[in-house]
């Protein structure tokens, strides 16, 4: 993937301002595509859209093709007719400094049910061609999803694998249909909602392209147990007969964790894969393909070798290097998808065949600034040791913030040696690690909105190995404030990253 020489700003849509207690693609994301244009930004990258998981985790999603109807705008269902306005006046007051996902979650999902309501009581209304198109075009992976989502509800939210039905559970076609016959209501509310999700995003892509943002999305290597695809593909993880993975996925101790991260992911059975051609791996990317204009692929790591770990360990230390699909997977997706627009998170213990496998499929990687600055020996992600198709990072949502980096993270010697690296005395080291991020040789600078705020740990958008207590952060009032735009304006400006540079 060839980039141009641009600038991004990270901030996952649940971050924006908005009177729902969450974010989502009303009218403030449009501000928000407005705010970065005005200030030369080229590129908004987003966390995955998914149905957030277990822990709200947009990365341990409910399904890999779905979107979350948490990120749906209840301001753009009352301009669609779907929902009248004197209906959001019972919507409950919610904090705006941070989100506190089952109370949004129970008021959108009232909200959502009365526009389904509404929606289902009069098919003759406008949008109904509009759905029965979706409903055909997204057939491949909506029957199974709408089926799934209907269910746990049915279940009270319990994972599939804990089904006392096993004919449900193992998701026998015929039993399904029976349950079909007796919930279709119920189906159809699941797909109502991935309708109105997937409009208003294109809408909100269209809005961007249309102020020359594109934007980054993220493909999480692995997908988690409880999701539609694995109750609905068993066959293409290592599994038992009951659906309960042999081994599962993460990574070894590092820097994050001195235990490594046992993530519980279910592994792929990368034979079966191969065996069909990675059908499922070309649907999947596609997909992504017509949500984003580029994707990251997280762990990407993962494709050359991962970390396999017995299901029954309880840490990941006691894993094993498993070699991955490599070259074959990506050989399939470029016959079938064209031109692959991936950029590979490929951070963490990288090897000689990461490293080998990432410059074959002419792929740009990732550096971080925060940890560059190891004084012996010299990091990879020093300024003068990066290329142009290397993506600067100031941090990721999973790093803390810059300012959270210097006063709680950095050892004395890291810190010495960024001072005298940069000229600075560190009073504002966020925007020293932008400016150095934006005056360097990669073709394409992102940096995290928390970073151009200047704020602390307590506003991190994740922290790796913490089951609770993340992806809350959101954007205040001043956050967005022009004397922030103007400064990141300028900068961008200066160092060649806007569209006349």
């Amino acid at each position: 993937m060839k980039l141009d020489r641009s600038a991004g700003v990270l901030l996952h849509p649940t971050s924006l301002p908005s009177p729902f207690g969450i974010g989502d693609f009303g009218p403030a994301a449009e501000q928000y595509i407005e705010w970065l244009a005005n200030a030369g930004v080229r590129w908004w990258q987003v966390l995955p859209l998914h149905p957030p998981g277990a822990g709200f985790s947009p990365y341990s999603a409910a399904s890999t093709f779905a979107g979350s109807p948490l990120l749906i705008s209840p301001e753009l269902l009352v301009k669609d007719g779907l929902l009248i306005r004197d209906e959001l006046a019972s919507y409950p007051a919610l904090p705006a400094d941070h989100v506190e996902y089952e109370a949004v979650a129970a008021a959108k999902r009232a909200l959502l049910r009365q526009a389904w309501e509404r929606f289902d009581g009069s098919r003759a209304q406008p949008l109904a061609g509009e759905f029965e198109a979706f409903i055909e075009a997204h057939q491949a992976w909506l029957e199974d999803y709408s089926r799934f989502e209907a269910l746990k509800r049915a279940h009270r939210g319990a994972p599939w694998y804990e089904w006392p039905d096993d004919r449900l559970r193992l998701h026998d076609e015929a039993a399904l249909k029976r349950w079909d016959d007796g919930h279709r209501k119920e189906v159809g509310f699941s797909r109502f909602c991935q309708f109105v999700f997937f409009r208003q995003w294109e809408r909100l892509r269209r809005t961007a392209s249309g102020r020359g943002i594109r934007i980054l999305g993220d493909v999480p290597i692995f997908v988690a147990h409880d999701s539609a695809e694995v109750w609905a593909h068993r066959e293409l993880f290592k599994m038992d007969r009951r659906g309960r993975p042999e081994v599962v996925a993460g990574v070894p101790p590092d820097y994050f964790s001195a235990t490594g991260q046992r993530w519980g992911n279910p592994i792929y059975d990368w034979e079966r894969h191969a065996k069909d051609g990675f059908a499922w791996w070309i649907g999947r990317l596609a997909h992504a393909m017509q949500l984003y204009d580029a994707v990251r692929l997280d762990h990407f790591r993962g494709f050359a070798a991962f970390w396999e770990i017995p299901a029954a360990e309880k840490t990941a230390v006691n894993g094993r290097w498993v070699p991955g699909p490599g070259r074959a997977l990506f050989d399939v997706l470029r016959r079938k998808l064209g031109a692959l627009p991936f950029i590979a998170e490929d951070l963490g213990t990288i090897t000689g065949d990461v490293r080998e496998l990432r410059r074959a499929l002419g792929l740009p990687g990732m550096a971080i600034l925060q940890f560059a600055f190891t004084p012996r020996p010299r990091s990879l992600y020093l300024p003068y040791n990066l290329r142009p198709e290397v993506v600067v990072y100031t941090g990721t949502h999973d790093n803390n913030t810059t300012l959270g980096w210097w006063l709680e993270d950095a050892t004395g010697p890291e810190r010495d040696f960024a001072r005298r690296y940069m000229a600075t005395d560190g009073h504002e080291i966020y925007w020293d690690l932008i400016r150095l991020a934006l005056a360097s040789v990669s073709n394409l600078a992102i940096v995290p909105h928390q970073d151009l705020a200047g704020l602390g740990s307590d506003c991190r958008m994740n922290t790796p190995g913490r089951g609770d207590g993340n992806w809350a952060f959101r954007l205040t009032g001043w956050m967005l404030d022009p004397g922030i735009q103007a400064r990141l304006g300028e900068l961008i400006g200066i160092y060649g990253r806007n569209a006349a540079g």
